[in-house]
């Protein structure tokens, strides 16, 4: 099973605006509500290529349990821990340029904590985690790091993605694949990544530091996979229309590690994952199993580096 785990959920609110005017009053064309999280978005696209998964997370209120009941009814199981508060409502303003507000989430106890690490340590041997995303106020800064810790005595293999702090505390516990984008692994090593060949020599540094596996998203050019054995590959995305990137980098992730898992060697499932990502970023939400498959059809140049 790959499950996923999002420690601050959200339900994002977008609505859709010829124009916004600060100040004044703003009616919307058309708004959609979707569940949002990084985890969450990686159940969706597991999901929705017909795999295994179960959303675990934290939940609060009435938009908890109505976040639960969405995902239900896409057919994705769920194993939340009830907290005090709300879960948050991000509002997404889409007009002449993307303007969000994001909520702040509910608080999360040293009980509700000690409750997910049970639920956690539940998952059979041999399962992937794929956790990620910004870490509640009220929580530990170091939770990646003690999750990773705690899994590995249960044969559970993690991949995290996230960024700053979290990311480089939790590299100290050698996690089985980290997916940072570019940017972050700039950020993270301190120095300017713009070349497959940059992110390369960068993950060979952090694999001398443990981390087993690097998938680098690189935007509309594509992403880089450096595995554990040597593998180094590059991939372009596939060609098409950008209506939204929220999620795309979660979707790459979705579909390389649904692919890797069930057998494919890193060249299909770096592939499956562009094509996954690249879904996302041609959608007004998550990728469709229909649009994977059509862009699947493209011919993509994967490389050796």
């Amino acid at each position: 099973m790959i499950a996923t785990l999002t420690l601050n959920p959200a339900i994002d609110y977008v609505q859709f605006l010829p124009k916004l005017g600060v100040g004044e009053v703003n009616r919307s064309s058309s708004e959609r509500l979707f569940p949002g999280g990084k985890g969450i978005n990686v159940s969706y696209v597991i999901k929705t290529l017909g795999g295994d998964t179960c959303a675990f997370g934290f939940v609060a209120g009435e938009t908890g349990r109505m976040l639960d009941e969405m995902l239900k009814r896409q057919g994705i199981l769920t194993s939340f821990v009830q907290t005090n508060g709300i879960t948050r409502i991000n509002v997404k303003l889409m007009a002449e340029e993307e303007t969000e507000i994001n909520g702040s989430g509910g608080v999360v106890s040293e009980e509700n904590i000690e409750e997910l690490f049970f639920k956690l340590e539940q998952l059979p041997a041999g399962s992937i985690l794929a956790m990620g995303g910004s870490v509640p106020r009220s929580m530990p800064q170091d939770i990646y790091s003690q999750i990773i810790r705690r899994l590995k005595q249960k044969d559970i293999r993690v991949a995290l993605d996230t960024s700053g702090k979290a990311l480089r505390e939790a590299i100290k516990e050698e996690p089985y694949l980290i997916k940072p984008n570019h940017l972050e692994l700039s950020e993270l090593l301190g120095t300017k990544i713009e070349t497959p060949e940059e992110v390369v020599r960068a993950a060979k540094e952090l694999q001398a530091k443990g981390v087993k596996n690097i998938l680098c998203s690189m935007g509309a050019d594509g992403a880089v996979f450096v595995g554990e054995d040597g593998t180094a590959i590059y991939g372009k995305a596939p060609k098409g229309t950008v209506i939204n990137t929220v999620g795309a980098g979660d979707s790459l992730l979705a579909g390389f590690l649904f692919s890797y898992r069930g057998g494919a060697n890193p060249k299909e499932a770096l592939k499956l994952g562009l094509a996954c990502g690249s879904a996302t970023a041609f959608s007004e939400y998550l990728a469709s199993k229909e649009l994977v498959e059509e862009l699947m059809k493209q011919p993509v140049e994967i490389t050796t580096i």
